[in-house]
């Protein structure tokens, strides 16, 4: 099975650093901009299916992808993203004033992070695993697009690279990425990592080198 591994268009709390998790946010206009460059980029390869995550902001970005194609999207609830508890809905700043050390176990050892009613990274890892072994079982020799989140992508890239969770900040997943992997019978191949050339100039992503990963996954 080869999947393409896509995060979600942009949304206005993307912007403004606001910790999303389970609550629904739409895409904003450049997100649904970029879900169109997404589905004219991916127009002519041959898509068996389509999945997202239930939530909207990825659900209005697989849908747009899929139309290219004529396809409708099956939703996949294991693809969701984090529930961050006490944490959802609260802006970086506010949360780095109310919960300094627990932030701070968060930047540094992601892996051991205890958020106040969230889930943790290794609760998302299992389920994550468990999706994808649902759509393996399925299209074993096909081809599937997967619309999920930043913090979702980013553990199972670790997943697929042989990683665990500490290593979670390694990764990096921005609006709009595109990741190819493939399951082989030598394992999982990755092809293709948070690419982002299709919506933007290469001096973009060199002066986004530059600049530390987004927090909030």
């Amino acid at each position: 099975m080869r999947v393409i591994l896509i995060r979600h268009g942009e949304t206005d709390w993307n912007q403004e650093k606001i910790y999303r998790g389970r609550i629904d946010v739409t895409l904003n206009t450049n997100g649904v901009k970029q879900a169109g460059i997404i589905g004219s980029r991916l127009s002519e390869l041959d898509i068996d299916a389509f999945y997202s995550s239930p939530l909207v902001r990825a659900y209005e970005t697989a849908k747009i992808i899929a139309s290219y194609h004529d396809k409708n999207v099956n939703v996949l609830d294991e693809l969701t993203d984090i529930h961050f508890g006490d944490w959802q809905g609260l802006a970086k700043k506010d949360v780095v004033t109310k919960y300094p050390d627990i932030y701070e176990t968060w930047e540094n050892s992601p892996d051991r992070a205890n958020i106040p009613g969230a889930e943790t990274l290794e609760d998302v890892r299992k389920r994550l695993i468990d999706g994808f072994n649902k759509l393996l079982s399925v299209y074993q020799n096909g081809t599937v697009v997967v619309v999920s989140h930043g913090l979702t992508n980013k553990v199972a890239l670790c997943v697929i690279l042989g990683l665990d969770n500490s290593h979670f900040w390694k990764v990096k997943q921005d609006n709009g990425a595109i990741n190819i992997f493939k399951y082989t019978e030598h394992g999982t191949k990755l092809f293709l990592m948070n690419d982002t050339s299709h919506l933007r100039s290469m001096n973009d992503i060199i002066g986004d080198m530059m600049i530390l990963d987004d927090p909030l996954g």
